[in-house]
């Protein structure tokens, strides 16, 4: 009795006539009795089929043959469709079970499907298993260089370009990416290393090289070796100059950049913008004014770079004036606005203003909603921090990004929902000063200041240096919780360790700590031992101590002085008569309003808002 081969196994006779194959018209055959057969679908059989064809390069190819030795099509239709980090891997898989090591435009487009889900380790690693003898091209390992160059730390990036100059010679597209790189982190070591390379294998004279060396020594303060490289090229093109003007401009240096910006023998309109925002950067508002008014043709970037300078020098009149006469505003120039208005203390202006952006259905930014986070945490209003973190989820901006975060704990724990930013504050990755210092400030407000000086040695211990805006808030935080010993050290801690000169608000939150205390006399000597003219708050500060305590002949030397440095302040005389009043003094009470009257100074009513 015959015995029927089990389904879908290959005929033994395709599979040993292959095995012993050695002539064309031996491949012939085969090739023949495979399409009578017709097992086209058993991959084994048609790897062996392409593997015995290979072997003699004078058989045409056939149909077979050329799907044996092609990529599986699989793979190339996931990569268009590849959308997570967890399809990538399968994906990496599979060609490596595969064996497509060799097909080099799939590796291309595996390259670039990394870089667009921010993963170029993958694509790295994957270059590195490579054997020898199948080698990707150049290009392909400078696309992965530069993937790396975006998304991965410098020193990922710096270790795949030693692995490129042992295995093959970089290119004048090799290094472009890598300085760019270099610059962002600010890394001067590196990026000389990289231009020592650059002149060894004697690329440095490549255009794209020697404008990338010029971005990178002016990011890294380097101005004089960026101008040196400029002064090398025969005929810099627009790209060389603007990047040497820029580099002047961000130095501070806009008088240099103002000489080159006349040197130039055609401008366009990046140069006039990048030199209005030299100006403004400068805080050459009247130059840069004059400039804008100057340009052939007024951009909205130009426009918008104004908008900002006369909002951070608080001029918010002229502000608002070419904010309203521009026309194409996108979303920078309303984020200068609203940013602008917050920064001056106008929140309720700047929810005017974004209430207006919202109108125009322009997708807000991380700049727009941080912009709208200050103004709300000056309002403290809590259920519009509601508002605006379901505002920030609807519209897909990033609640990870580094300026996002640190305004969501700031508005959190001004607006009093302290929960939610000590939620929001451990989820960051890496938290700054400026997080610690929101937090804290956080505390000192809403009567937990004893956690406040808490998380200040957190942050020493973090090995983050504090500013004077972080000793301001616990020195605040010692004088509400009443920690004497503690606010002293902190006090000499800034002096004689971080050598931060004390400034009149670091004296005041001193003296309201030993004024609360009752400590009276060593708060005055501490005023008296301030260098140069006494603050302001200093005084009062020991006044609101006196009237804790009902000193009154040291009440009576503070209110004096207030009296001089600030004679139109109404409430420095209130104090006093308040504090004549605490223990009978009629007569004094008298003798205080009466000089209010004569001076015509009034008390401005306090007003409640309740929000409901």
């Amino acid at each position: 009795m015959t015995v029927t081969p089990a389904a879908g196994r290959p005929s033994p006779t395709v599979a040993t006539l292959l095995g012993r194959c050695r002539t064309v018209r031996c491949i012939a055959q085969v090739q023949s009795r495979v399409f009578h057969l017709g097992p086209h679908n058993h991959q084994p059989l048609l790897a062996r089929f392409a593997a015995t064809y290979n072997g003699d390069a004078s058989v045409s190819p056939s149909p077979i043959t050329a799907a044996a030795s092609r990529p599986s099509p699989a793979v190339a239709t996931l990569l268009g469709r590849c959308r997570t980090t967890r399809c990538l891997a399968q994906l990496h898989a599979r060609i490596v079970r595969l064996g497509l090591h060799g097909h080099h435009a799939l590796l291309a487009r595996f390259a670039a499907a990394c870089d667009a889900l921010g993963c170029p380790s993958v694509a790295a690693s994957l270059l590195a298993a490579i054997p020898v003898s199948h080698a990707p091209p150049l290009r392909l390992r400078n696309a992965v260089l530069a993937s790396l160059a975006r998304h991965a730390p410098l020193r990922g990036a710096l270790a795949e370009f030693g692995v490129l100059l042992r295995g093959a010679r970089p290119d004048s597209f090799s290094f472009p990416c890598l300085l760019r790189a270099c610059a962002r982190a600010s890394c001067l070591p590196a990026g000389r290393a990289l231009h020592a390379a650059a002149i060894r294998l004697g690329v440095h004279a490549d255009l794209f090289v020697r404008t990338a060396l010029i971005q990178f020594y002016g990011r890294c303060g380097a101005a004089v070796a960026a101008r040196d490289l400029f002064d090398q090229i025969d005929v810099p093109s627009e790209v060389s100059w603007t990047a040497i003007i820029v580099v002047y401009a961000n130095n501070g240096d806009i008088v240099a950049a103002r000489e080159l910006f006349v040197r130039m023998p055609r401008r366009n309109a990046v140069h006039w913008n990048v030199m209005v925002d030299g100006y403004v950067k400068c805080g050459d508002l009247d130059g840069a004014r004059r400039l804008f008014d100057e340009m052939p043709e007024r951009t909205a970037t130009a426009c918008t770079s104004l908008i900002g300078g006369y909002a951070k020098a608080g001029d918010l009149k002229v502000a608002r004036s070419l904010f309203d006469q521009l026309e194409d505003r996108d979303v920078f120039s309303w984020s200068a606005m609203i940013s602008g208005y917050a920064q001056n203390g106008y929140p309720g202006e700047a929810l005017r203003i974004f209430d207006e952006f919202r109108e125009q259905g322009i997708h807000p930014d991380e700049l727009i909603v941080v912009g709208l986070m200050s103004a709300c945490s000056q309002l403290g209003n809590v259920r519009l921090a509601w508002w605006i973190e379901d505002y920030i989820t609807k519209n897909s901006i990033d609640m990870n990004n580094v300026h996002v975060l640190a305004a969501l704990v700031n508005m959190n724990a001004k607006c009093g929902n302290l929960e939610r930013a000590t939620v929001l504050f451990e989820s960051m990755p890496v938290r700054d000063v400026f997080s610690y210092c929101s937090l804290m400030q956080g505390h000192c407000l809403h009567g937990s200041a004893n956690k406040a000086v808490e998380l200040f040695s957190r942050m020493l211990s973090e090995g983050l240096p504090p500013d004077n805006a972080v000793f301001t808030v616990v020195l605040t935080a010692c004088s509400h919780a009443g920690l004497v010993e503690e606010g002293k050290k902190f006090f000499d801690m800034m002096k004689n360790v971080y050598l931060i000169v004390p400034s009149g608000e670091h004296y005041a939150c001193l003296v309201s700590l030993l004024g609360r205390c009752g400590m009276l006399k060593e708060a005055y000597e501490l005023i008296m031992s301030m260098p140069g003219k006494p603050h302001p708050g200093a005084w009062g500060a020991l006044l609101s101590g006196c009237k804790l305590h009902g000193n009154i002949e040291l009440g009576k030397i503070a209110a004096k002085k207030l009296f001089e440095i600030e004679p139109k302040n109404a409430g420095n005389y209130v104090s006093l008569s308040n504090m004549y009043a605490n223990v009978d003094r009629w007569g004094d009470v008298s003798v205080i309003r009466t000089e209010m009257t004569e001076k015509r100074i009034t008390k401005i009513p306090g007003r409640t808002l309740v929000l409901q």
